[in-house]
């Protein structure tokens, strides 16, 4: 493989997906209007509950949009995830998955496309958000829609990653939903996306371990030290090994002579 024909790949499979993304309007306004519900209807009731005031400056880093803004982020980019997932589930059913991935090239390396291809997806939904929340008045440093996009990408990396491994697992796109109900939820709720940690410790330590050891948590705490401008060191490590961990499961898994057939013949 030269770097002339890995190049003709990546971008054929990454426009596949970017031009996909923008045939379905449906998606686009589901991505955004999913967060911004949450925004804008229980950022009073969550900023009540932790005892904050839409009056403190940024910079003391305790405003409410320090909690909820990361965690509405992280939520556009899991729920862009596993739509990945079913896009790979329906190619795969449809065949054009099969045609895929047995063409000339490293499995590895397309799957690698399509991961990239997912997260550009999430990269151009997430700053659509963050540019209409700054509408409605949530307070981020303009150098924080910078800084926050390595976090943004290697997030997105990971979430997509795991969409992947679980678009093997799924062998019908009817069980789809199902499946994705047992880990969008729990992974969302179960987190630090909504509460700080220490607020879960005050209602149910073994709340806090769950939250802790949640590889969700450690994306969105990655992502609110991002936005301002710090680096959490233990979130970095820990998505950068959940991130291997799942691509190279989710390779493992997409294996033609192993795992693909068409469900439909059995």
């Amino acid at each position: 493989m030269n770097a002339a024909m890995a190049w003709r790949a990546f971008r054929g499979v990454a426009l596949r997906e970017v031009l996909r993304f923008f045939r379905q309007r449906g998606r686009f306004l589901a991505a955004l209007v999913r967060p911004l519900v949450w925004l804008v209807i229980f950022a009073a009731g969550f900023r009540a509950a932790l005892g904050l005031s839409i009056e403190e400056p940024y910079e003391t880093y305790t405003t409410y949009e320090v909690y909820i803004v990361p965690g509405l982020i992280g939520m556009v980019q899991l729920f862009n995830g596993m739509q990945s997932s079913l896009s790979m589930v329906y190619d795969r059913e449809m065949g054009s998955m099969r045609l895929l991935l047995t063409a000339p090239l490293p499995r590895w390396f397309l799957l690698l496309a399509k991961l990239f291809a997912g997260v550009a997806v999430s990269l151009l939904q997430v700053y659509a958000f963050l540019l209409i929340s700054r509408v409605y008045g949530v307070h981020i440093p303009l150098d924080g829609f910078v800084g926050v996009l390595p976090a943004l990408i290697l997030c997105g990396l990971m979430l997509g990653a795991l969409g992947l491994l679980l678009s093997s697992l799924i062998t019908q796109i009817e069980n789809f939903a199902g499946v994705m109900n047992f880990v969008i939820f729990p992974m969302f709720f179960l987190s630090t996306a909504l509460y700080p940690l220490w607020k879960m410790a005050e209602s149910s330590p073994l709340l806090e371990r769950i939250c802790a050891i949640n590889p969700f948590s450690h994306a969105v705490e990655l992502l609110r030290f991002a936005l301002y401008g710090k680096l959490n060191v233990m979130s970095l490590g820990v998505c950068l090994a959940c991130t291997m961990v799942f691509f190279i499961a989710a390779v493992w898994s997409y294996n033609p002579r192993r795992r693909f057939h068409s469900s439909r013949t059995g």
